[in-house]
């Protein structure tokens, strides 16, 4: 004769949970810059898994849209600054739906993975594994899609000065977000079944544990030194700022005097550091020439440019002959900032917002690398520094160190800017080369491989930073398993999720 296995019932009454996804958005928030109190994601991540244990997928995706837009709303509530509450509403619901969404399987690998696999190994191993192959799958579906995708707020970001940031340098920022939802999963297993009277039991969490804590940086290798200088010029780079004609440049120019004289290798200026096409305006060209033989180094500044019809973000590398061979496009235009897609339906749904952005940029195709004197110097536009394809094309490309050129002005007294070098700071960590963060309006930093400041501009201040900043060889086994680990993470939970729905119905 055999048994019936007992239907999945819910952790908790539907309203503590949703009480209980509202207290992990929050505690999720705080985890992120500015508060940056890292060892919040793990109760923050508890809180949630709790509320979505035994739910249905309706119950689920009322409480991943209480997580999704609160927590969406409290992060990006900077995109509120200068354009007013619709862009940021819009932003966190869309997020927050996604999130929710995404967050069914979850639920689902709750309901049918003990029944499939009703023992000890299925319980506090193969359904954590699951759960957290899971959320990365989320992650990776939110970073993607739509336009792109917004991969912002990911939960190995979060630990860009912890001790466990060194994990992404073996497995990527992915994997350490696995590890992660891994080590919380397997901890709410071990206390659901009482295996924590069984200390045998509680081996795998503490591997876990140990290895989130303990491992060492993948090594890189030292290959010398390039003097760079990195200027924030503090200027009216806002979308919305009042400027007179070449005010851009001449508070660039002036930040970069002090480094007249200096030996400098290369120069680099923010994004957003001119005020009109360089390739198209003598004047300005004229001035970056300039400046180029003063410092008597190449200079890395961007501006928008015009190739026929099409508009681009560029970054070049001005010579001092007047020259810029080599140019970098950004790879991922924002949408809704730097182009519109779909601009008819969104103009009837809100003409006015629609209508301030009138220039369309176009994704660029051509590397995000530039060569000083032999040595390959990787880039990254603004939010570009968040996608993974092009931090990882840069690095196998044979990038000796990183350069990231921000314009953080629309945003200026929030915590964005915080956001985003937190998130370079993961990327030196992740590909063991220093980072060059440079902004417009700050804060920009120079950072070492292993994650530490070696020099900082406060933000709303002019100034300029000069270092012999170390070049770096040789890939991180989280730049060459990353993108796998990912693959593997995202198709191996709904793998694993479908085998196990098809086994709970046999059983």
């Amino acid at each position: 004769m055999t048994t019936q296995p007992v239907r999945p019932r819910a952790l908790l009454p539907l309203w503590a949970a949703l009480l209980a996804a509202a207290a992990a958005a929050v505690l999720m928030d705080l985890s992120f810059p500015e508060a940056a109190v890292w060892v919040l994601v793990f109760p923050a991540t508890a809180l949630l898994l709790l509320a979505l244990i035994g739910r249905r997928a309706g119950g689920a995706l009322l409480i991943g849209l209480v997580y999704g837009i609160l927590f969406f709303g409290l992060l990006v509530s900077w995109t509120s600054r200068y354009l007013g509450p619709l862009p940021w509403a819009a932003l966190s619901v869309v997020e927050g739906v996604l999130t929710a969404v995404a967050l069914i399987p979850i639920a689902l690998a709750y309901r049918w993975m003990p029944r499939a696999f009703p023992g000890t190994a299925g319980r506090l191993l193969g359904l954590p594994f699951v759960v957290a192959a899971l959320w990365v799958g989320r992650e990776l579906f939110v970073g993607w899609w739509p336009y792109g995708g917004f991969p912002w707020a990911r939960l190995g970001m979060t630990q860009a000065e912890s001790p466990l940031a060194p994990v992404t340098s073996w497995i990527g920022v992915s994997g350490l977000s696995f590890l992660m939802v891994l080590l919380v999963a397997m901890l709410i297993e071990v206390v659901r079944t009482g295996a924590w009277r069984r200390p045998l039991r509680l081996l795998v969490p503490a591997v876990v544990a140990v290895v989130l804590m303990a491992m060492p940086l993948y090594p890189t290798t030292p290959s010398g030194a390039m003097r760079i200088g990195a200027v924030q010029g503090n200027g009216p780079t806002g979308y919305f700022d009042v400027r007179e004609p070449f005010e851009v440049i001449e508070a660039q120019t002036a930040a970069t005097e002090p480094l007249y004289g200096e030996d400098v290798d290369l120069l680099v200026w923010p994004e957003g550091s001119l005020d009109a096409d360089p390739f198209q305006n003598s004047a300005i060209a004229r001035r970056m020439t300039l400046v180029s033989n003063r410092i008597d180094a190449p200079l890395l500044a961007n501006a928008p440019t015009g190739r026929g019809d099409l508009f681009y973000n560029t970054s070049m590398l001005w010579l001092p002959d007047g020259s810029a061979a080599q140019t970098h496009d950004k790879r991922h235009p924002v949408p809704f900032g730097e182009y519109v897609p779909d601009r008819e339906f969104f103009n009837m749904l809100a003409p006015d917002l629609i209508g301030l952005i009138q220039r369309e940029y176009t994704p660029g195709t051509n590397p995000p690398l530039v060569e000083v004197d032999g040595v390959p110097v990787g880039l990254a536009i603004c939010f570009d520094v968040i996608y993974d394809d092009v931090i990882t094309e840069s690095v196998n490309g044979g990038a000796e160190v990183l350069v990231f050129q921000t314009n953080n002005a629309d945003f200026r007294g929030t915590d964005e800017n915080l956001q985003q070098l937190a998130f370079a700071r993961m990327r030196a960590i992740e590909t063991g080369r220093s980072v060059v963060n440079v902004s417009t309006v700050g804060t920009s930093q120079i950072i070492r491989h292993d994650g530490r400041t070696v020099t900082s501009l406060d933000a709303d201040e002019a100034g300029a930073m000069l270092e012999d900043v170390e070049l770096r060889t040789g890939l991180t086994a989280g730049v060459v398993l990353g993108p796998w680990v990912q693959q593997l993470l995202l198709w191996g939970g709904l793998g694993a999720l479908g085998f196990g729905w098809l086994r709970a119905r046999r059983r």
